[in-house]
């Protein structure tokens, strides 16, 4: 039975990015760069207004001074005219500096009247232009493969004039639930029956990554019904499946992963909750077994097929951010496991405090909605005091 860590690293180990294809900047949000993006020009373009006021010679400004206005430049425009000494051009925001500029003076700083501007005091060179390539040089690496492409990345793309953008391809999962037990969500509930609430959240949490799941239903418990949905399942880039790997007689995933061909890396880890976790792949493709409880799933998902969909994507950063928690309260475990315990999050201070989110035990679900993160504890040790920091895994 591998350690948490040594599963993961399993894991891993295993997957690699897919290929890349290429498509609009403007529906690229939340994908990975696949290649390099260099500037094929410099930003600023050229040197143009911070403000909208005028453009000035500072040495004509080195104290109160009235100046004559001899021009006019909107943004978008031309800076057909200079500026004299003496003089001065009305610029706009994002408008070109006009030759013999070296400072623009803010409308707000000055009185105009009569064609003629009166400044109010001493201006400072450069003030108030932003200059060609002050933020990206032509032919910078502005964006390096592997970058996570948010808002700001998109927007530096779109300044660079790249209408389309090379991505790797997003991951395809599969989500199959097995179980007799299971109803779907909007049928109607009896007595030891269970809504099938696993294929939906591990659904959401796949979207989430930035991947697309493929939903394959329920399983019944018989091994013709698993063949079918797991064939169905291979399909796909990855799969992930949840219950049915434990030792029960009707615990069937193990038996047909097997007979499909799925090479088996580990089953069982050892964590808690979700040791009942299995792991394997079929030509090159992640078969995720988790657990059937709804909180062991989400955990499970969360410390070891997130990381992998990740990477399969181009991600190089695929763990979430692990920081140090002081605990609010004492903690008591068994050892020999791994333990993830549900927490809220404060900052005080600048620094991290960790307040269990509620009752443990697996079979609580709420405790799970109200957690901010996962303190990791580790297995050889059995007790944590109060005020004891504790490593984190921060959620979202």
């Amino acid at each position: 039975m591998p350690t948490y860590e040594e599963a993961r690293s399993i894991v891993l180990e295993n997957v690699a990015p897919l290929g890349a294809e290429r498509v609009e900047t403007g529906r690229a949000l939340g994908r990975t760069l696949a290649e390099d993006v260099a500037a094929p020009w410099s930003l600023p373009f050229c040197d143009n207004s911070a403000m909208d006021g005028y453009a000035v010679r500072a040495d004509d400004c080195r104290g109160p001074a009235r100046l004559k206005i001899t021009g006019y430049i909107p943004a978008g425009g031309i800076a057909s005219v200079g500026v004299e000494p003496g003089c001065a051009v009305k610029i706009m925001t994002g408008a070109p500096i006009p030759a013999g500029c070296d400072a623009v003076i803010p409308f707000e700083e000055t009185e105009e009247a009569e064609g003629h501007v009166a400044v109010k005091g001493k201006v400072a060179v450069r003030q108030h232009i932003r200059f060609r390539a002050e933020d990206v040089r032509e032919g910078d690496v502005v964006l390096p493969g592997g970058s996570p492409l948010r808002p700001a990345e998109i927007s530096m793309l779109a300044s660079l004039g790249k209408a389309f953008v090379p991505v790797y391809r997003q991951v395809r999962v599969a989500v199959l639930s097995t179980g007799d037990e299971l109803i779907e969500l909007g049928e109607t509930l009896s007595p030891g029956m269970i809504i099938n609430s696993n294929c939906v959240a591990i659904a959401a949490a796949v979207r989430e990554t930035g991947a697309e799941p493929v939903l394959l239903g329920i399983a019944r418990d018989d091994l013709a019904s698993h063949a079918e949905k797991i064939t169905e399942g291979l399909k796909a880039d990855a799969l992930v499946t949840t219950a049915g790997v434990s030792a029960g007689d009707r615990d069937l995933v193990r038996e047909v992963l097997a007979q499909m061909g799925v090479v088996s890396r580990f089953w069982r880890v050892d964590i808690k909750p979700g040791g009942p976790t299995a792991f394997g792949m079929k030509d090159g493709k992640p078969v995720f077994s988790l657990p059937g409880n709804p909180v062991s799933a989400l955990i499970t998902f969360e410390v070891f097929v997130r990381p992998a969909l990740l990477r399969m994507m181009g991600r190089k950063r695929v763990l979430r951010p692990l920081v140090k928690a002081t605990l609010a309260g004492e903690v008591r475990k068994k050892p020999g496991k791994v333990h993830f315990l549900r927490v809220g999050i404060e900052v005080r201070g600048g620094e991290y405090y960790a307040t269990s989110a509620g009752d443990q035990n697996t079979g609580i679900l709420r405790t799970m909605v109200l957690a901010d993160a996962l303190a990791v504890l580790p297995a050889d040790k059995i007790s944590f005091a109060a005020g004891e920091k504790v490593d984190v895994l921060l959620l979202g």
